[in-house]
């Protein structure tokens, strides 16, 4: 570790990606108090000097407590002109009710839904800041009858009438436990004749059409949403970097061996193959260390 401390501010990079991208961030935290100890400086901010360009953005992210580079990541998304509403879809659709409240303690400043109101508006908006409300049931009940009724509420919000009740999707989609809305899908097939994405896909636009689709995903298959969201962030010209770099560094230690194998099952390459095609330099190879080789 003392190797490490001089290393770091002269950037010795390969250094920095072992250490980093090896450690959990539990460990990282231990890194940072003991690089203040015996340096009197932060390492993120020593780091912030030495380090430039998605490299750095990787690296300063991983120094982060998840909730904290949550936080981070929607500050940034509303920064200045324009918003990244992919940043406001992916945190929210798919973080737990729990992991939503500790975003809302974290974010630093200013309200976080005083931000995301300032920054968005109409449907969109109001899907967003029920999501910060963090009230969804967070139970595993299903209720048969009820769930008949919800998919049937959705079904005449949308495809049964000229024009869309998008608050109807709001209610069910938003609030009720995953194991509940399993069983509207359900029923919402058996009703509709069609997915319930698919519906989304006809009903829908922009980014309020992206929002209920990513609520939906996340609660079929989590892992199968961000193997999506990284294949969409690499294919074609051109990289997402800003996808890229947010679901590699929130999702390394929570599911991103699930992720592999989705994304190897929906596409038949691996994320690795696919991330080593499209990156290049320390920017790269950070991230094959947090994506892990396939054995």
């Amino acid at each position: 570790f003392l190797f490490f401390v001089d290393t770091a501010v002269g950037t010795d990079e390969a250094a920095l990606i072992e250490v980093l991208a090896r450690r959990t961030i539990a460990q990282r935290q231990l890194i940072k108090e003991q690089y203040k100890q015996q340096v009197g400086k932060s390492l993120a901010d020593d780091l912030d000097s030495e380090l430039s360009g998605n490299f750095q953005k990787v690296v300063l992210g991983l120094l982060m407590l998840a909730p904290v580079y949550d936080a981070h990541e929607l500050r940034t998304s509303m920064k200045g002109a324009g918003t990244e509403e992919a940043a406001l879809i992916d945190i929210l659709a798919s973080r737990t009710t729990e992991e939503v409240k500790i975003i809302n303690l974290v974010y630093k400043k200013s309200d976080l839904e005083d931000d995301v109101c300032g920054d968005t508006s109409g449907m969109f908006q109001r899907v967003l800041v029920s999501l910060l409300t963090a009230g969804r049931d967070e139970g595993t009940a299903v209720d048969p009858a009820l769930a008949v009724q919800d998919a049937k509420d959705i079904f005449e919000a949308g495809e049964a009438r000229w024009g869309t009740d998008e608050v109807k999707f709001l209610t069910v989609l938003c609030v009720r436990n995953r194991n509940h809305l399993l069983k509207v899908f359900e029923e919402y097939k058996k009703v509709s004749g069609r997915d319930i994405e698919d519906s989304i896909k006809r009903e829908m636009s922009g980014s309020l059409e992206e929002v209920f689709l990513a609520i939906v995903k996340c609660l079929k298959n989590k892992p199968a949403f961000f193997a999506e969201r990284l294949y969409k962030s690499m294919k074609g010209l051109g990289t997402t970097d800003s996808v890229l770099i947010r679901t590699m560094v929130a999702r390394a230690e929570i599911d991103m061996l699930d992720i592999k194998v989705e994304f190897f099952k929906m596409y038949g390459k691996t994320l690795y193959s696919f991330i080593k095609g499209d990156t290049s330099g320390d920017y790269r190879k950070i991230l094959l260390e947090l994506c892990g080789e396939d054995k």
